[in-house]
Order: C-alpha cells, then structure tokens, then sequence
C-alpha cells in the first residue's frame, strides 16, 4: 500500500515535467506531421492525426516508458509508393493490415528482430531512406514540382532544379525558393546557437512561426496579399469536426493483389525495425535506465496503427528524434506523450487556418534537412573508420534500396555480410556448424559472488548475438560481467557496437562490465566497434598534437600541471553527475591537473539525443576533489528559463538574509536544510564576487564548467584559477544553521 503510495506522490510531483516536455515536443511534432504526411503524399492532416492516436494510445497501452510515437521518416518512401500503387483509400487499408502484422509481432515476441540485423546494413537502409526523402522535397523547397521514376532520377535532377531557381522570373517562385532556402538555413544553423532562451522554441516551430508571421505582414501591414505562388500554399486543413466527417470508408478491391500485400509487408518491416531500433536507443537515454517491454510496445502500436488508419491517419512508429527531445526536457513516464497529443489537438483546434498560412517550401526543408542527417557524409566516414568493409556493407544495402525497395535492400545487406565474414575467415564451414549451437556459457565466479563470468566460443556475430545478449539481459545492471571473447576466433562489428552500449549501461547503474580475451585479435581499425579476428597484432600508429594540444602542453610546463593529450574512456569519476543523467559521454583528453589530482581540467565530447536528433558536443570543465563530503546540489546564473522552470517542479532553494544571492543564483538540491547550512557567509560572498559558473556537487567532488564549448587558453587559466580558489574556500567548511 505504501509502495502504491509513493508512486502516486511521484507521478502527481513529476507530472508538470511531462506536461511541459509534452508541450515542447508538440511544437517538432505538428510541423513535422504535416511535411511527412505531405511527403508521402498523403493530406497534411493524416500527419497530425498519425500522431494523436500514437500518442494517446500509446501512452496508454505502450511498454516503453519515454518514447513518443507519431508518422515516421522511414516510412515515407513505402507510403509513397503505397498510395502511389494502391490508391489513397486502398493504402488506408494496407496500413490497417500493417498495423494487424504489427500487432501481432508484439503476440508471437518477436521484438528480437531487431537484433538479427547488422549495424552497417540498418545504416545503410536507413541512410537510403534519407536519400529518397531528401531527392524528392528538394525540388518542392526550390519551388520546382517534377514528376521522376525513382530515386536516383530525383538526386541527379538537384543541379537542374538549383540551375533554374536561379534563374527564376516569376515573383511568386522567387518568394517560395526563398522561404525554402530560409527555413533550410534555419534547421542547419540552429542548433550551433547555444542559447538557452532560443532554443526554448524548436528550429521547425520557428519556421512555423516565421512564415506565418510572413503572411499576415503582407496581408495586414502591406496590405497585399501572400507573394509566394499559391500552388506552393497548403491548400486547406480540415477542422476536427471535418476530419471525423471524413473518415475514410475501408476499400477491399485491392485485398487480393500482390501489389496490396507487398505494401503490408514492406509497411510492417520498415515499422517494427524503425520503432525497435527508436526503443533500444532511447532506453540508453532514459536517467532512471530502465529497459522498455518492446513487444508490449509493438502491440501497443499495432492498435494504434489500426485506428490510425480507420481516421485516416499514416502507420504509427516509435520516433527517435521527438523521443529525445522529449528526454532531454525531462520527461519521466508516458504522460508526456500522451499530452503532445493533447496539444496537437488543441493546435489544430485553434490554429487550424492559420496552419493554411505555412509555404510548402518551409516545411519541405525540414524534411530536406531530416533526410540529410540520415545520409550525412559524417555518416560515411564513421562507417569508413569503422572498417572498409563496413562501407562495402552500407553502400551496396544503400544502393540496392533505392532501386529495389527496402525489403530487397536489407535482405542485400544481410547476405553481403555474410559473404564478407566467410571471405574474412576463409571459411563457411566455422560458421555453419557454430551459428545453431550453445556457443554462450555463463556462470557465476565461486571466488566473488557477484561476478558473472560469460565465454563465447567459436564465433560471435549478428546471426547469434541474441545468444550472448539473453545472458547478459539476465544479469541485473549494478552487477560485476566479465565477458570474455578468448575462445572466440570472429567478432563482428555488430556485436562490438552492442558490447559498447552494455558497458555504458552497467557503468551508468553502479555495474561493471568488462570485455576480455580480445587482445591477440587482429582489426583494420582504432575504432572500438572493429570487427576482431584471431589474428597477428595490429601495428602501431603514430600520433601528433593538434595546436590547441601544443599549446596547452606548454601551459602546463610554465604552471607545473602534468598535462596528457589522450583520449580516456576511464569515466566513472563523471558517473554520479546529473549533468550526465541524459547525455552519452563518448571520452575525456586533454587532461591537467596539479600533481595531487585534486583538481583536473579535461577537454570532454558527449551528445544529447541519439540518431538524427543526436548533437555531439565538446566542451571544457573542471573536477574539483573534495577531502570530506558535502550536501549534493547543482548552482548556476539565474534566468527566465529558471524563473518558468519552477512551475514545472524544480523548486529554487533560497538562502534565508541572502537576497542578491538567491536572486542571481539558481540553487537546486534534494536535502534544502544541509544545503541551506552548508552555504555559509564565506561561501556566498564567494560566489557574489566570481563571475558564474555552472557547478554541481555529488557529494565527493565537484563539476564547473562555464559554456557548452572548448575553453580559450585565457579561459582554461580563469578556470582552473577559479576551481584552485574554490577549493581553498571549501576547505574546513563550518555549516551554519539552517
């Protein structure tokens, strides 16, 4: 009865997080639904509907905790050549179908598929999807409407649509392909201005918001109306009471073609893979890291499909980008999808004829620039790094996909790694008698309880990690794996990836999880994901310092710092941090620190968000470790968002005869009365007299940073100035009463 208690008192405490991330999810989510819905060349509305009965269904049956589900980018190219084959009313049928197989995928357990495909051939797949969204809303950015075969004939057309813009001489194009271009820059440039007040507004809420405001400039400042070519205009947005006036009615003369079924088929795979893939990739983020029942979430979305499609609404898929955004506003149970529903539902309520204002170039942008992150060339080279033969992999499924269909392409995928493991190991026999065989022994260590100890033999691949990851699954995530690869002779490139997650997790939850036997294994590559063969050693490679390295170096030796260049994955002095709760840390370099160690500064690279939405970001902070504990808190400047943060539950913790301090300072903590005693009068007037820094405690040591970028040299010397005199204040601390 308690435990139902307290999980009463958590939701109502954490519901005005989930409200707010709902609502800023919300603002990604309705343009977004409306250009994808557009994209497959369905009406604008089906987008939005995708993502109301996702979001509320979802919510309500899912078995994934942070996740928000709406219309996806990886079904636009199936949707359109479903709609385009079958029929807008037939389509709506196939989707229905889809959502049946969907459903039942979640009823047979078959959440596991996604792991029986390799990494280099889902990022190839999905990088031809990107490919195939971006080679067709290109031309409508530019205002050029043409009418290709496929794909490929869309891409090399890009010059020729660029060539005429150019040369435009109708008004009304000039006006659209500028709105394009605008909003394209907006999506590109948005997310490098780290300000803290801009980006409460997404980057495709702002393009919204700006061409809507263009069009009443003109209509009610100039008194003219919109310039932009109203073939480039959406035409009209049906209001609620229209869209359940305008249920489609289900069509069955397509049932028994074998265009009709291919669509069901082509619609169910590309969604379960989307979703499952969105679902293991958000549960990395998720700071409570809890794991997600998938196929719970695959009938949850089966359902929802299926009513999707009754209303005239897309496939509904788990999506990885809203998902993240959704994380990193603090989201911690599903309510926050449910109410992006809400206020989808709201918007298209209130706002439903301005939406009629937003250009078609505007929204197609978002969309241009969704499907370069899918098929960026950063992509390409980490591919390439991994190891060539990864981008033999990626490019023929890439290739094979937008020629043939995704279907053809990941099967492509599939048999060209397989072909490449057999040419690498210079046997299919190793692989044929292993594949079906218990290669996986795990035990506990007599010597230490708590060690779980897993050998893998023979080989490791993608065909049989579900093997190993069944065992490691079993093992609770604050526990001790050894995992050890000795006896194994092949390691593929997907189950390294697969090995990096898990020791993230484990590390994140107070766990180890360590790989062994791999060292007389042989790879073509530094990188950590490289495939590994029993092998002669790799050689060694020679490095050099960039001249940020050379200059710091020679900062260390005129202060007598001990300076180091590498990169370090040894993380677990940042794992207690909040800061980190939502961010991934990729490594540490360019360390210094006094001799003691007591006060480190460290270059550090980590990304918010994963997949599309993910932004990797490098900046300068300091750790500062304290010879006796103190209350845990976090102290920064502060500022409106603080000030609009304390309606949805983060509380400021006020120092009582303190004013100016608590007026310029955003204090956070668990335990207000140790922390109220904890800053004394010395403390504060040293906070009041310092220019602001970001600082957090957890208990032993502190975290400063100042700007989510690298430090200027000037700015690394402010720094570790700032942490040298900081630690002094804090050394024999005298806590007042609170």
């Amino acid at each position: 009865m308690k435990t139902k208690t307290n999980k009463i008192n958590y939701f109502l405490k954490t519901l005005p997080q989930n409200i707010f991330s709902g609502f800023v999810v919300s603002l990604i989510a309705l343009p977004l639904g409306l250009g994808l819905a557009m994209a497959s060349d369905a009406p604008p509305i089906s987008g939005v509907i995708t993502a109301i009965v996702g979001g509320i269904v979802v919510s309500i049956l899912g078995g994934s905790h942070v996740t928000i589900t709406g219309p996806g980018n990886g079904l636009v190219g199936v949707l359109l050549v479903t709609i385009s084959t079958l029929g807008l009313e037939n389509a709506y049928m196939a989707i229905i179908f889809s959502g049946l197989f969907l459903m039942s995928l979640g009823y047979f357990r078959m959440g596991a598929l996604a792991n029986f495909f390799p990494s280099s051939a889902i990022q190839g797949m999905l990088a031809a999807i990107g490919l195939i969204i971006l080679g067709k809303q290109f031309h409508i950015m530019l205002a050029n409407k043409i009418e290709r075969e496929d794909t490929l004939e869309y891409l090399l057309e890009i010059p020729f649509t660029i060539y005429k813009a150019l040369n435009y001489q109708d008004q009304g194009l000039i006006y659209a392909a500028l709105v394009g271009l605008t909003s394209l820059a907006i999506m590109l440039f948005y997310s490098k201005i780290r300000n803290k007040y801009f980006q409460l507004i997404p980057a495709p809420m702002w393009i919204v918001i700006l061409s809507i405001s263009f069009s009443y400039y003109f209509e009610f400042v100039l008194k003219q109306p919109n310039p932009i070519a109203k073939e480039f205009m959406i035409s009209s947005m049906p209001t609620i009471q229209n869209v359940f006036a305008d249920i489609p009615t289900p069509n069955f003369s397509s049932i028994g073609t074998f265009p009709f079924w291919s669509s069901v088929l082509a619609l169910t795979f590309i969604s379960s893979i989307e979703s499952l893939l969105s679902i293991k990739a958000i549960d990395k983020l998720d700071p409570q890291k809890r794991r997600s029942n998938v196929n719970k979430d695959l009938k949850a979305l089966g359902v929802a499909t299926i009513g999707s499609g009754f209303l005239g609404g897309l496939n509904v898929v788990t999506v990885i980008a809203r998902s993240s955004v959704n994380v990193n506003n603090g989201a911690s149970n599903r309510t926050s999808n449910f109410f992006h529903a809400i206020f989808l539902i709201l918007f298209i309520g209130i706002f439903n004829q301005d939406l009629t204002r937003i250009p078609l170039p505007a929204l197609m942008a978002i969309l241009v620039y969704t499907g370069y992150r899918l098929a960026s060339p950063r992509i390409i080279r980490t591919v390439f790094r991994i190891g060539k033969e990864q981008l033999i992999i990626f490019f023929i499924t890439l290739i094979v996909t937008l020629k043939m269909g995704i279907i053809n392409g990941i099967i492509a995928g599939v048999c060209t790694t397989l072909l490449i493991h057999f040419i690498l190991n210079k046997s299919i026999g190793l692989f044929l008698k292993n594949v079906f065989k218990p290669n996986v022994l795990m035990f506990r260590e007599s010597s230490d309880e708590n060690n779980f100890y897993i050998s893998v033999k023979h080989f490791c691949s993608f065909l049989n990690f579900y093997k190993l990851k069944k065992q490691l699954d079993a093992v609770p995530e604050n526990e001790t794996v050894i995992v050890d690869f000795s006896l194994c002779k092949f390691v593929d490139h997907t189950v390294m990836e697969n090995m990096h997650s898990y020791q993230e997790l484990f590390t994140k939850r107070g766990g180890q999880f360590e790989v062994i036997g791999l060292d007389m294994h042989d790879t073509d590559s530094k990188h950590p994901f490289a495939l590994r063969r029993l092998l002669a050693a790799p050689k060694k490679r020679k490095t050099s310092l960039t001249k940020r390295q050379t200059n710091m170096k020679a900062l260390a030796k005129d202060y007598d710092f001990i300076y180091n260049s590498k990169k370090e994955k040894e993380l677990a002095f940042l794992n207690d941090f909040c800061f980190f709760d939502t961010k991934q840390i990729n490594h540490v370099y360019n360390r210094l620190s006094d001799k003691n160690c007591d006060i480190c500064l460290f270059d550090i690279e980590f990304s918010e968000g994963e997949f599309i939405a993910k932004e990797v970001i490098r900046s300068s902070m300091l750790h500062i470790k304290l010879s006796h504990n103190i209350p845990k808190f976090t102290l920064s400047k502060e500022g409106f968002i603080e000030k609009v943060a304390a309606f949805a539950g983060f509380k400021d913790i006020n120092i009582r005869d303190h004013h100016d301090f608590s007026n310029r300072f955003y204090l956070r903590g668990d335990n207000p009365k140790e922390i109220r005693a904890f800053f004394n009068e010395k403390i504060i007037r040293f906070f009041e007299s310092n220019p602001y820094y970001n600082i957090e405690s957890n208990g032993s040591a502190l975290l400063v940073f100042r700007k989510e970028r690298l430090a200027s040299l000037k700015e690394t010397k402010a720094l570790f100035d700032f942490g040298k005199r900081l630690k002094n204040i804090l050394g024999p601390i005298k806590m007042k009463n609170p």
